[in-house]
């Protein structure tokens, strides 16, 4: 069931941390990982992760209704996401 006093973005600031994909985009709605691995590797080495911060839309986000919210469920997923890939 869909809940409709919240957007869909909802909670939704970072990307899955449980599916992360190399060498692309991993995308929220305001932040973004880059696993990166060497070419032809064979081993599961990433020589490169970084973030990227899209600062316009973090400042929309902070303009929204929602954001306390959104912010802390973020912030949950991101707990519960790490619990479960310990």
């Amino acid at each position: 069931m869909k809940n409709e006093t919240h957007k869909d973005c909802c909670g939704n600031m970072f990307p899955d941390c449980l599916h992360l994909k190399d060498n692309v985009p991993n995308e929220g709605k305001v932040f973004t990982v880059w696993m990166k691995t060497p070419k032809g590797s064979v081993l599961p080495v990433h020589s490169d992760r970084s973030i990227e911060i899209n600062h316009d839309q973090w400042e929309e986000c902070q303009q929204c209704a929602d954001f306390d919210s959104c912010y802390k469920l973020s912030m949950a997923k991101i707990a519960l996401e790490s619990a479960v890939a310990s």
